[in-house]
């Protein structure tokens, strides 16, 4: 601690002392009058007081005044970085498990444009100029297919020729059948190409055609040879029949398979309650162009035409299936 004592004429003369010596943290210790006038003051300070501050020294190397002196710019700022960001959340058509090559073509365009250039879409064969057979594999719903494709000629006022292939399946003529007396159609049974040639020739020009057939494994050599035989038989397009919700792979070889029989069209069923249509997409994408879709459990709901933009729709909706209408 540093005591001082200042002596002046006044108080205010001997803060002004104070001040300037011990600085404004200085204590009051004593003040008192001293004899023949002034005043008297006694003070203290816990620390040195700091040095008065000198002229800031020119740095060395200063120039003469005659000389020329370049200083150079403050570097750039280096940009601070960007805050990370949260990933952009995945398309939902991601959660349908469409086959890796599809979704990377299908890329950041609009979807529609997307789907538009990578599957091909075509309308369905009329049956007019040609017959169309339905083929797939057991259970797909070819035999529903049938009925609807059936039921709406009949609404069209047209009066279609309706034969079954089928006659391993115990019950299948009949189960087909009890929809065509429901619309006042004869239906014909021909399980062998050579039957079904007949059939067909009892065809009248210009009369709609539909063909049912018996599940096909298109990978079994003997089933593939029959169904092959069948459509030469009655001089068919085939129309592949395929269950929505199959596993991709499994879709996409089995469509494969089928077009190398000669199918060009693809039908797919149970849309109105699949979660996932990567198999749907799969098959398309092996070579059938996706034409119509089965959207209800009954023969009058019909059938729904698809193009890309429905499709899209279909594959962005966050429910199982959206309203279909």
């Amino acid at each position: 601690m540093r005591l001082r004592l200042f002596r002046a004429a006044g108080m205010a003369e001997a803060m002004a002392q104070l001040r300037a010596a011990l600085g404004p943290d200085a204590v009051i210790l004593d003040s008192r009058r001293i004899p023949g006038g002034g005043v008297e003051v006694t003070a203290a300070l816990d620390r040195d007081p700091a040095p008065p501050e000198q002229p800031a020294a020119e740095p060395p190397g200063a120039p003469e005044a005659d000389e020329l002196w370049l200083i150079p710019p403050r570097p750039p700022a280096r940009p601070l970085p960007d805050p990370p960001t949260s990933p952009a959340p995945a398309p939902r058509w991601r959660r349908h498990n469409l086959p890796r090559a599809l979704a990377a073509r299908l890329g950041p365009a609009p979807l529609a444009e997307g789907l538009a250039a990578a599957l091909g879409f075509a309308p369905l064969p009329d049956g007019l100029d040609r017959p169309v057979l339905l083929a797939g594999p057991p259970g797909a719903g070819k035999t529903l297919s049938c009925a609807k494709l059936a039921t709406r000629g009949v609404l069209a006022g047209a009066a279609p020729l309706v034969v079954t292939t089928d006659n391993a399946r115990a019950g299948a003529p009949e189960q087909l059948a009890a929809f065509t007396r429901l619309l006042g159609l004869t239906l014909a049974v021909a399980p062998e190409p050579t039957v079904l040639a007949r059939a067909m020739a009892r065809r009248q020009p210009g009369q709609p055609t539909w063909i049912d057939t018996a599940g096909c494994d298109p990978f079994d050599a003997a089933q593939a040879s029959r169904l092959r035989a069948l459509a030469q038989a009655a001089e068919a397009a085939i129309v592949v029949v395929l269950p929505a919700g199959l596993d991709p792979d499994e879709a996409g070889e089995m469509a494969a398979a089928f077009v190398a029989l000669g199918a060009r069209h693809l039908l797919p069923t149970r849309l109105d309650g699949a979660r996932r249509l990567g198999g749907v997409l799969a098959a398309a994408a092996a070579g059938l162009a996706l034409a119509e879709a089965g959207t209800g459990p009954g023969a009058a709901d019909g059938l729904t035409p698809i193009d890309a933009t429905w499709l899209a729709r279909r594959l962005q909706s966050p429910f199982a299936a959206e309203p279909l209408a």
